[in-house]
């Protein structure tokens, strides 16, 4: 068997993640490597983890991306900090709650979990409610629920959770870099991400962050992680001023996430956030003009993410394969409850531009006219 040369396309990724890529991001992963301890890496991984701390609004030590996807991500924050009969309480809205909720059990965590409507966002008084009736040791909620596309305010809620003596774990992988996640204002004890989404670097890290009251729960522990791999107490050793060796640092990736992290400071918090904003408002003022609806009520709406309604007698699953045949364009349908119900749509880091808004909802047009 003779294997050919790979011909990837170059799709235009308007999905639920991974976004594109900026070309900066692909020269930089063809830098040549170094070695994992080397003095030019080590003096790389300073200049990450300055740029994450920007990105994450916060001036957290433990500040770093992990060597894993955004689920490592999650599994990494939820295994550290959730002990054999440790209660938890999980604010479920979408797929990736019901995610935290399933890993919170794995680790023997006794789980209490509040629901919402998937499309709806958790109130401050929700919380507090439950909170009356347990104590608890950690919050989990997500801030931008990939699955439904709601944003889910965060005021008052670390608040919240603090009067009660909890800690606030927050999922930010389709937030961080598109809406302001402000880690430190908003009291945000322990915060994870991907790259993929918002930050327009290809899959394969996970950015979390640590404040020193949850550092020292870690540190406190009542029995050792069951994941060597994931356990941050190590880990933190490698990213700190002593770089012990834990493991062999996905070299290439890390140069990705140099430089996009830079282009995002290039860009600046602001203005990014003011494009991923209005961006969005044109791509629903564009869904209005074919016929189309956003699924979630416009306050919550998700600009990085939009959940797109599948009108009645479309088959959704035919559209998307339509529009990365036919356009060369890709989209994602509904997880979950969501499944057939609408399309998921990402304007993402370098994926969020008019251009291919444009382009998508013309092609949405036509497909929907012959259909």
């Amino acid at each position: 068997m003779v294997y050919k040369d790979l011909n990837t396309s170059p799709r235009i990724l308007l999905g639920p993640g991974p976004s594109m890529v900026h070309p900066r991001v692909l020269r930089a992963m063809a830098h040549p490597l170094v070695g994992h301890l080397d003095p030019q890496f080590v003096y790389l991984m300073n200049e990450v983890q300055d740029l994450l701390r920007y990105v994450f609004q916060t001036k957290n030590e433990i500040t770093f991306p992990l060597s894993g996807t955004g689920s490592a991500g999650m599994d990494a924050v939820v295994g550290n900090f959730v002990e054999p009969g440790d209660p938890v309480l999980v604010c479920v809205n979408g797929y990736f709650g019901e995610r935290l909720c399933d890993m919170t059990k794995r680790y023997g965590g006794e789980l209490t979990r509040i629901d919402k409507k998937w499309g709806e966002a958790f109130s401050p008084d929700e919380i507090r409610k439950a909170l009356l009736k347990k104590n608890v040791k950690v919050v989990m909620i997500v801030m931008a629920e990939t699955s439904t596309g709601v944003l889910q305010p965060l005021d008052k809620i670390a608040e919240i959770v603090h009067e009660f003596g909890a800690l606030l774990l927050v999922d930010c992988v389709t937030s961080l870099g598109g809406v302001p996640v402000s880690v430190d204002s908003n009291g945000i004890d322990i915060a994870y991400s991907g790259t993929q989404k918002c930050i327009s670097c290809p899959p394969g890290l996970s950015p979390i962050t640590i404040n020193d009251r949850a550092r020292q729960v870690i540190h406190n522990r009542k029995t050792k992680n069951p994941s060597w791999y994931l356990d941050i107490s190590l880990i933190e050793c490698y990213w700190g001023n002593e770089r012990t060796y834990h493991h062999t640092a996905p070299i290439s990736m890390n140069y990705a996430l140099r430089e996009s992290l830079r282009l995002i400071q290039e860009e600046g918090l602001d203005l990014r956030f003011i494009r991923h904003k209005e961006n969005a408002e044109f791509f629903w003022h564009c869904l209005s003009e074919i016929g189309l609806e956003p699924f979630v009520e416009e306050k919550y709406r998700l600009p990085s993410l939009t959940t797109v309604k599948v009108p009645v007698g479309v088959n959704g699953d035919e559209v998307t394969k339509k529009l990365l045949n036919e356009y060369n364009i890709e989209i994602a349908g509904g997880l979950g409850e969501l499944k057939g119900k609408v399309w998921r749509v990402g304007l993402m880091g370098y994926s969020s531009s008019k251009e291919n808004i444009v382009l998508l909802t013309g092609a949405l047009s036509r497909i929907l006219q012959n259909t």
